[in-house]
């Protein structure tokens, strides 16, 4: 087996020439990169106002973290671009995983799975998949593969691709650190997963990596408490240290779990708690909603999230990723830190109206009743925010949520209680951050 080699970014594509001698400076930038291994550093000439637009902010301390993303053959091409322009631009070490070796826009993915057993990977049904992709690679993918429909409240854990993932996440710790050993921090991203880089460092500054840091959203399956992939995972090198160390001392026992359970972030967290790395609750900073989809105003493990600083958002879309990216870049041109309360009053709160079609704000408490009195319903609530209406169904809520579009459904907003819960709930002092 060939060995491991780690990723080297591709030198930057864009390139401003207004003079011959900066255009030679460019040739040995560039030349520079092509033959810089593993940490090159990230250079953007400010050359024109639309380069100093585009520039890397200052990122104090991104040079101590490797960025892993995993990722799937049945979604890579397609929800793995986006974050080339927008999450990794400005990130100098990062990794892509997944369960299919190849080239996406220049940038090598590596086979997360090729230390996984060989008989294992003979025998199980769960590498059905895997064994096709690697005869015939993307023309062995089915339609069952590469299906997004869920089939459980859970998602699809029947899908081909979910069965499979469950086997990355804990060969990943090991090939993780053969890519690099020596970081502080590991954060681990999915696909569909967005980092605010620094919100993330400034809470990253205040923990020491020595100790075995574990940072999550708490999930719960049966007697394990675990962090969920998707909203993001972050482990210092104490914590990779240990979980390494621990499943190499029974790499059959831990398969063997592995097999029995149907979620590999489940997997991740019971070998991470047995080898001394409990998870530090780190909701509402990593959750696993979309902004549009974050309930801003309501408390939930004691925490109420508007002082909070989102740090990873989770189940975005290209579309979703273009508008934080853009979002980001415009706030912290005057701000250190973004907190929940800006993302709402900047990025949801205007984009409500007293009446939308083809819109579900994700409304809950339903009720049968005309469209036309429906609105009359949530105004006659004393704390209802938002309604929304379909087919004699008219819901309404306490919540203020942008939502998703959704044809068929009408939705509309109080804006006036809206304001005044936004008011009531005032501005914040400082940063609230998650430590213990």
């Amino acid at each position: 087996m060939p060995l491991f080699q780690p990723w080297t970014r591709p030198p930057p594509r864009r390139i401003y020439f207004i003079a011959p001698v900066i255009g030679l400076f460019l040739v040995y930038f560039l030349f520079f990169f092509e033959t810089t291994a593993f940490t090159p550093k990230i250079v953007v000439p400010s050359i024109t106002s639309q380069q100093d637009e585009n520039a890397c902010p200052p990122l104090p301390g991104i040079e101590d973290v490797l960025v892993i993303l995993k990722t799937g053959v049945t979604e890579a091409l397609e929800k793995v671009p986006v974050h080339f322009q927008t999450t990794l631009r400005c990130i100098p070490n990062y990794v892509l995983f997944s369960d299919f070796e190849e080239e996406i826009n220049g940038t090598h993915v590596h086979d997360v799975l090729r230390s996984v057993n060989e008989t294992i990977k003979r025998t199980n049904p769960d590498f059905d998949l895997y064994n096709r992709i690697q005869e015939h690679g993307r023309s062995g993918l089915a339609p069952a593969d590469l299906s997004r429909v869920p089939n459980t409240a859970f998602g699809m854990p029947d899908n081909p691709g979910w069965k499979l993932d469950k086997w990355k996440f804990l060969p990943m710790i090991d090939e993780t650190l053969r890519v690099r050993d020596d970081a502080k921090w590991y954060v681990f991203m999915e696909a569909d997963t967005y980092y605010i880089w620094a919100n993330l460092l400034q809470w990253l500054a205040k923990l020491n990596p020595n100790k075995p840091y574990y940072l999550g959203n708490p999930t719960q399956i049966g007697p394990v408490i675990f962090a969920h992939g998707g909203s993001g995972i972050i482990l210092s090198r104490e914590a990779m240290r240990r979980a390494s160390e621990l499943r190499a001392q029974d790499l059959d026992g831990w398969d063997r779990y592995t097999e029995e359970q149907w979620a590999g972030d489940c997997v991740l967290g019971k070998l991470l708690h047995d080898a001394g790395a409990p998870l530090l609750w780190s909701w509402p900073l990593l959750q696993s909603s979309t902004p549009a989809e974050f309930d801003h105003f309501s408390e939930s493990y004691l925490k109420k999230p508007w002082c909070y600083p989102p740090v990873a958002y989770h189940h975005v879309t290209a579309e979703d990723i273009q508008e934080l990216a853009e979002f980001e870049q415009r706030f912290f041109r005057n701000n250190s830190v973004i907190l929940h309360s800006d993302v709402f009053r900047h990025l949801i709160q205007p984009q409500f109206k007293p009446l939308q079609p083809d819109w579900d704000n994700l409304s809950e408490e339903e009720q049968v009743i005309g469209e036309a009195s429906c609105r009359e319903l949530c105004e006659s609530k004393h704390e209802c925010l938002q309604y929304s209406y379909e087919s004699g169904k008219c819901r309404t809520s306490k919540m203020a949520k942008r939502g998703v579009q959704k044809t068929g459904v009408s939705s509309g907003w109080i804006t006036e209680r809206i304001d005044a819960v936004v008011k009531e709930m005032g501005t914040c002092a400082t940063p609230q951050w998650i430590l213990r």
